[in-house]
């Protein structure tokens, strides 16, 4: 935490303090027992809530970011946060280079485990191919799925040389610079208008990168493609949102995603491709709407 003190403003400071008191009180980390390993997760509301929301984050976060938007549906819903496998205290794939299935299999282990038989599913940029990924599984406990900033993957046809150069540029810099050094540079995840308080917290979840985790899954990004599961997957209660301002998972990639399958598309004003950290009211409210969706895709 000290590379992140020394850089910050001294109200970034304190609000980065106040954000981890609130982790620790409100968004505690905790862990279920699955049949290959573990997974952790981060939960918030009520347990006996009748709405459900579980979120997956993206390659360079992990479960604690999703704090102030948790805190924001706390009274509407239990929330839950996982650590993708590799992340957190999340037990690894047993596999170098896994694919989204992989991703889908541990996350369906998780929900059985935590008797969730119904939930609206968040995926966020690499997030969003694993929920995609679960789509295709017909696993049935996902009653609606919001793919947000969503990475297409590089595994796609005709995507092979882009594939091996995204592959090689993410290895390289992990090896150069470390996940110290990864985190400390100055985010591309959000807006020119985003607070230092929002920066603080992008790299203090940064810092928290497993080498070996964070490994796997620039494999999974390099050698995947989500077209691929979401033409398997059911689309009813299917939706796409986008930062206005992403320029990672740009809005017209993601609305090209959301016409292609033909399922509606939205886009979360004053954000860059971390929304839910830069708006998390506004993000909230998109999840909440889910709960009384009619979105009726084929």
């Amino acid at each position: 935490m000290s590379a992140i003190l020394s850089t910050g403003s001294a109200m970034s400071c304190e609000a980065l303090s106040a954000s981890l008191v609130l982790l620790d009180r409100h968004f505690p980390e905790q862990c279920v027992a699955l049949p290959d390993g573990q997974v952790s997760y981060r939960s918030a509301g009520r347990s006996d809530s009748d709405q459900v929301v579980v979120l997956l984050h993206g390659i360079s976060s992990g479960a604690a970011s999703w704090l102030n938007m948790a805190l924001a549906l706390a009274n509407d819903a239990r929330v839950i946060a996982w650590n993708a496998p590799g992340y957190g205290s999340s037990t690894a794939l047993p596999m170098a280079m896994p694919r989204a299935s992989d991703y889908a299999a541990r996350l369906q282990q998780m929900l059985a485990a935590l008797e969730i038989s119904q939930c609206v599913l968040v995926g966020h940029s690499l997030g969003a191919l694993m929920a995609a990924a679960y789509l295709a599984r017909g696993d049935g406990r996902a009653t609606r799925t919001l793919l947000a900033d969503p990475a297409l993957g590089y595994g796609g046809a005709g995507q092979q040389e882009r594939s091996v150069q995204v592959r090689q540029e993410r290895l390289g810099a992990l090896q150069r610079l470390g996940v110290a050094g990864l985190a400390a540079q100055r985010t591309r995840l959000l807006s020119t208008q985003a607070s230092d308080e929002q920066h603080a917290w992008v790299r203090w979840n940064m810092q928290r990168l497993d080498v070996a985790g964070y490994t796997q899954a620039v494999h999974l990004l390099c050698g995947d493609d989500i077209a691929t599961y979401l033409q398997a997957a059911p689309r009813r209660g299917l939706s796409v949102a986008c930062g206005a301002e992403d320029i990672v998972t740009t809005p017209q990639a993601s609305e090209g995603l959301a016409r292609q399958f033909e399922i509606p598309f939205q886009l979360v004003d004053g954000a860059g491709h971390a929304c839910y950290i830069e708006q998390p009211l506004s993000f909230a409210a998109l999840v909440r709407a889910q709960f009384t969706s009619t979105n009726q895709n084929r």
